[in-house]
């Protein structure tokens, strides 16, 4: 296997600076080697594709975590969160996957973590059909709105939720895990539900005041330590603040609470409120957004707290340890995009960290019910599936050489990769600069951290004295038959339409061509509109409510048209929907949702109903096009049409890739480069399937 520049020795070379990174903390009956506390996160594989994530969590053990959690692990079969797919203990069966996770944890020295949840009024059972249990007679509290409610628990039924708890914590101890924590955060688990006087309106003794309110919390506590006793730590993760105002968990309570019950846990665990808020995207929020949240409670109890921020700054890191914020540096997302991140900081190469670029595709795994991806690492959830690993790749084949044309996403990616095998590489770009469209996305707003995306890959390939690149080089069929490459990759993108079609319109639409038409490519080309500009979005991502925002920017008047209920409706997937429909309300885009576009004539739009068909004006001096993308393929086509002429000029191989291929988003792009320099010579397998699965077995 060929590894990552200085990735061999394992030997400290770091900075003096970031030590404090590297010292031990005891966590009640355990210690961490070091402050790197990869916080749960869900990756879509669960119950499903349990050798896929425990091999995923063992890639992060070797990549130096001095603590590893699970995702969210259902405990009883009386409230799970069907359609998703997590983690469930809640029998023997369950035991051997937690139990190779756990194994997997353990083997290059980190403590393994497990986060055990009870859902509660986020439970809909939809898989089980259970009447789901909550503090209150409340809806059921899902990202679906299932047509189901909870009924209130009644003193028996907190008995029972106690003694599931106390299975569970059994079974995890059995399993091998060394901190159970218990799950009561983003309004996913009953604890929460308990804390909160939104869905906790008893009259009891677990209702009314705080201390009331967190009596259930103290009791699991309790009978964990009855049941593990000094063999496993406690942990307790819980919201910043709840975010529903006075009605709600807040930020003073949850203080008040922390200083009620200082020294209940062995470790506090702090998330914000809602999962959107906790993991929003760096579009927008910071790295370190939750910092006024958690100042101060750590001086509130002696037991040692973690909490998140999206960090990836070594010196972000040392600063929250040296301030007294936390102890632990808490992180999901960026261990997804670097699963070697603190190995890295420990051996001096902070330069080759992928840096999370918080585009949060990884979320979107686990939102479609899907295997998570991730933009800036490509092997991650295909670690057991296809043996890929983030920091090394196996030796090239042969003396190949390789040609890959078009350096953005998926060309840059190729290109790295295949590098790292040692095969000699020409990267060629028609432009003067690297990167396609992550270089002109990462201008538009709040999209810079996208650039993180050609400045990681670009500075590997600087590195390596067999990668050349060559800038300004526009090629043809003619030149690439005639350089002599045995592989040529093509990777040259792809551009926006501006005829209308995509999902409303499967065909074009009517066009005056007196109407100024616009498509994303001109606006990022730096062409802009004068006057009211009507954006129409049949994409749903991201796209549309950015340029909107661009365009404000430059004085114009917005109106956003889309055929979707919302405004940008697959970004629901990356936790960010209701964010951007906020903001664009905020600075004043006149939203028309539920309408497609009809036609474009000279004075402005006509828009049509999606429900009804009715039709309306919309009155405007020029078009934004977002709608979809044509793959810029002409270059391959006119190399397939000369196949026959491939072997008498030496080539062996010619593919298409990335969105030259199939446009999609930028870590389909990512993932398309790194799976060509992974396949490169190898043997072909028919019909079989290109990764491995796991399939249930039959019961009788």
């Amino acid at each position: 296997m060929q590894s990552e520049t200085g990735m061999g020795g394992g030997v400290s070379a770091r900075d003096p600076r970031y030590d404090i990174l590297f010292e031990p903390v005891k966590i009640g009956p355990v210690t961490a080697k070091n402050r790197f506390y990869q916080v749960p996160h869900c990756n879509g594989g669960g119950y499903r594709d349990p050798s896929a994530a425990a091999e995923m969590r063992r890639v992060k053990s070797e990549g130096g975590w001095g603590v590893i959690f699970t995702e969210q692990v259902e405990i009883h079969h009386t409230s799970e969160i069907t359609p998703f797919i997590e983690l469930r203990i809640w029998d023997e069966d369950d035991m051997p996957g937690l139990a190779k996770m756990a194994d997997a944890i353990h083997s290059n020295g980190a403590l393994a973590g497990i986060e055990l949840a009870y859902c509660g009024a986020n439970g809909s059972n939809l898989y089980t059909r259970e009447v789901p249990l909550a503090p209150s007679h409340t809806p059921i509290l899902t990202f679906t709105s299932d047509p189901v409610q909870a009924r209130a628990m009644d003193r028996q039924d907190i008995r029972n939720l106690r003694h599931w708890h106390k299975l569970a914590y059994r079974r995890a101890k059995r399993a091998g895990y060394d901190i159970l924590c218990l799950y009561g955060a983003h309004g996913f688990g009953v604890i929460q539900h308990f804390l909160s006087p939104r869905t906790n309106q008893r009259t009891d003794e677990y209702g009314g005041s705080l201390e009331n309110r967190s009596r259930l919390l103290k009791e699991l506590i309790s009978d964990a330590r009855d049941e593990v006793g000094d063999s496993c730590a406690i942990a307790v993760r819980l919201s910043l603040d709840e975010l529903a105002g006075e009605q709600g968990f807040t930020n003073a309570q949850l203080r008040d609470m922390v200083a009620m019950y200082a020294e209940l846990p062995d470790i506090w665990d702090f998330a914000h409120g809602t999962w959107e808020a906790c993991s929003g995207t760096s579009r927008f929020k910071p790295e370190g957004a939750q910092e006024d949240l958690i100042r101060g409670l750590k001086q509130l109890t002696p037991r040692p707290v973690v909490g998140v921020g999206r960090f990836t700054s070594a010196d972000m890191m040392v600063r929250q340890v040296k301030q007294g914020l936390m102890d632990f540096i808490g992180a999901a997302r960026p261990s997804i995009a670097d699963p070697f991140l603190p190995r890295k900081i420990d051996e001096g190469r902070i330069e080759d960290i992928r840096e999370c670029i918080g585009c949060n595709i990884c979320v979107t795994g686990d939102m479609t019910m899907s295997l998570s991806r991730c933009t800036q690492n490509s092997s991650f959830m295909e670690e057991w599936r296809k043996g890929w690993h983030p920091e090394k790749i196996r030796a090239k084949s042969s003396e190949a050489k390789v040609l890959v044309v078009g350096a953005g996403p998926s060309g840059l990616s190729a290109a790295h990769k295949a590098g790292l095998r040692g095969y000699e590489v020409a990267l060629a770009e028609a432009s003067t600069e690297l990167g396609g469209r992550v270089t002109r996305e990462a201008k538009l707003p709040g999209l810079n951290a996208w650039g993180r995306v050609r400045d990681y890959r670009q500075g590997q390939i600087a590195k390596m004295t067999n990668v050349s690149v060559y800038r300004d080089s526009q090629l043809s069929a003619d030149d690439i038959l005639g350089f002599g490459f045995e592989h040529v990759a093509i990777a040259t993108g792809a551009t926006w339409r501006r005829d209308g079609i995509a999902r409303y319109n499967l065909l074009p639409i009517a066009l005056d061509r007196s109407m100024p038409i616009f498509t994303p490519d001109d606006l990022m080309a730096g062409k802009r509109p004068t006057g009211h500009v009507v954006v129409y979005d049949d994409d749903h991502f991201y796209m549309g409510s950015v340029l909107a925002e661009l365009l404000v920017q430059n004085g114009n008047r917005v109106t956003y048209l889309t055929p979707s209920a919302k405004v940008a409706e697959w970004s629901y997937n990356t936790l960010e929907q209701g964010t951007i429909q906020a903001r664009l309300l905020d600075i004043g885009v006149e939203i028309r949702v539920t309408r497609g576009l009809g036609s474009v004539e000279a004075g402005g739009v006509t828009g049509i109903c999606t429900y009804t068909g009715r039709r309306e004006v919309h009155a405007c001096d020029a078009v934004v096009m977002v709608t979809s993308r044509l793959p810029d393929d002409q270059l391959y086509l006119d190399l397939k049409a000369r196949e026959a002429e491939w072997a008498d000029h030496g080539i062996a191989s010619v593919k298409v890739i990335g969105d030259a291929n199939a446009p999609a988003a930028i870590a389909w792009a990512t993932y398309a480069g790194h799976r060509y320099a992974e396949e490169l010579e190898q043997p072909e397998i028919g019909d079989a399937l290109p990764f491995r699965r796991e399939v249930a077995g039959l019961k009788t």
